[in-house]
């Protein structure tokens, strides 16, 4: 969700601009003055909007200050003069007051998406193994993760990674870290849903000796070893209670206490922390505490699943094929037509992990130099539909006509499409021809109508 801040000194115009912007989902921050403006973390948000005139600076004088966040200008003296003027001194564009609501959102929704589809290089990343790589993928959801990337990674805030299991959140913390002004300090990695509950809080903040049962001698827990550098926690959704309160004392106040003792010490840490369950719904019942879901959502970074990265897919494919090529001696093996189309179609409900073990598994079982869907052993599912292109186009919605096929309905996305097919097509084609292009029998075409309620074309009268 796009933050936006709002630049003003009249407060009746500046709460009316942010009820408009966020009654259309951006997520909008305010300030008085551009000094005021400037006591924030300006190069955390995807655009500025300011009064040409304030009290005390121009509205002018953000454009230098949150480069390279786009400013657009608003001034109540229209005069081609001041407009130009703002535009020299680099604002992406100018609106005149009073505006025209439609035209605001429309300049707004123009200059994000401008910003979103400029080119971000790939970060580079040096793995816990020492090597280096670069993240993979060019769709547009990739791109504004390159983006969010640059632009936080130099501000030493809290960071915030969301994204489905196996999407790389791990990669996107490294690349904070190694492009943030800690890059030289460590950077310290937990997964906290991989220790036992009863250890946590002595991993995470150490303990002395004889705080508890087994502990013969002190330890120096993970957040102290990360002094300078990042902590990244990762799913940090099962992190227990009690541990989150320690964690919220490290972030307010910058200090920790090891179990056992009555001394704090200081630490300066940045945290990234990710997940993939709503943290914010967990705080409603209890198993997240919501002022840490607040200190922890500074800066927010959504990775896309992998079913959603158009042809990332097959890109991401070709470089995990070759590195287990590698691994397995298996040099000159290549994917079937029919295994990338495979690839392409799959759901990957396990993301680019499970992308990688499919790819594996295919090097293994492969018996020539082609690589065939056999060999992948992706689990029979319900392919994704591609949109008829016209009448000739009609892609597999199901495998077959059984019952393992029809126990998969429940899929609303699939519904959506085998309404709009039947529709647009069933006046060219019969109802078998509809049910051999759908992939089903004629009974099951039937069943789907009335349940969907869809009715039969009408039969041409003829004329009298």
């Amino acid at each position: 969700m796009p933050r936006i801040l709002i630049v003003e000194d009249e407060a009746i115009i500046r709460s009316a601009l942010k009820r408009l912007l966020e009654r259309h989902d951006y997520t909008v921050s305010e300030a008085g003055s551009a000094e005021e403006a400037c006591q924030l973390e300006l190069k955390g948000f995807d655009l500025i909007i300011s009064d040409l005139r304030l009290p005390g600076e121009p509205g002018t004088t953000l454009i230098t200050a949150a480069a390279p966040v786009p400013v657009l200008i608003m001034t109540s003296y229209a005069s081609m003069r001041s407009a130009v003027e703002a535009l020299k001194q680099g604002a992406v564009d100018y609106v005149a007051k009073p505006f025209d609501h439609a035209e605001l959102l429309e300049t707004v929704e123009r200059i994000l998406h401008k910003q979103s589809m400029q080119q971000s290089p790939p970060p580079d990343i040096t793995d816990a193994g020492g090597s280096r790589q670069t993240m993979i993928g060019n769709c547009v959801a990739m791109q504004q993760v390159y983006t969010r990337i640059s632009k936080t990674a130099p501000a030493d805030v809290t960071v915030l990674i969301l994204g489905e299991s196996g999407t790389g959140k791990e990669l996107v913390a490294r690349a904070i870290h190694q492009q943030s002004k800690r890059a030289k300090a460590p950077l310290i990695c937990v997964n906290c849903a991989a220790i036992p509950e009863t250890l946590i809080e002595s991993e995470l903040f150490g303990h002395e000796k004889g705080a508890f049962t087994g502990a013969s001698a002190a330890r120096t827990g993970l957040v102290e070893a990360a002094d300078g550098g990042t902590l990244f926690l990762d799913e940090i959704g099962e992190l227990p209670l009690d541990a989150q309160a320690r964690l919220l004392r490290v972030l307010q106040e910058g200090e920790i206490r090891k179990i056992g003792s009555v001394e704090t010490r200081h630490v300066n840490v940045r945290l990234i922390a990710a997940t993939h369950r709503d943290l914010r719904a967990l705080s409603k019942t209890g198993e997240f505490r919501l002022d840490l879901y607040y200190r922890l959502n500074v800066m927010q970074i959504e990775l896309p699943p992998l079913r959603e990265r158009e042809d990332d897919v097959l890109e991401i494919a070709d470089i995990l094929l070759d590195k287990a090529c590698k691994r397995h001696e298996r040099t000159g093996l290549r994917l079937s037509r029919a295994a990338r189309q495979d690839l392409r179609d799959y759901p990957w409900p396990g993301n680019v992990r499970e992308l990688e073990n499919a790819l594996e598994r295919g090097v293994i079982l492969a018996e020539g130099h082609l690589i065939h869907p056999d060999d992948l052993g992706l689990a029979p599912t319900t392919p994704r539909p591609h949109p008829p292109s016209g009448s000739s186009s009609s892609p597999t919605v199901t495998g077959s006509g059984d019952k393992n096929a029809e126990e998969n309905e429940d899929d609303l996305s699939l519904e959506d499409y085998f309404q709009h097919f039947v529709l647009e097509h069933q006046d060219q084609m019969s109802e078998t021809e509809l049910a051999q292009k759908l992939g089903i029998s004629r009974k099951n075409l039937w069943e789907r109508r009335q349940r969907l309620g869809i009715p039969r074309k009408k039969t041409a009268r003829r004329p009298g």
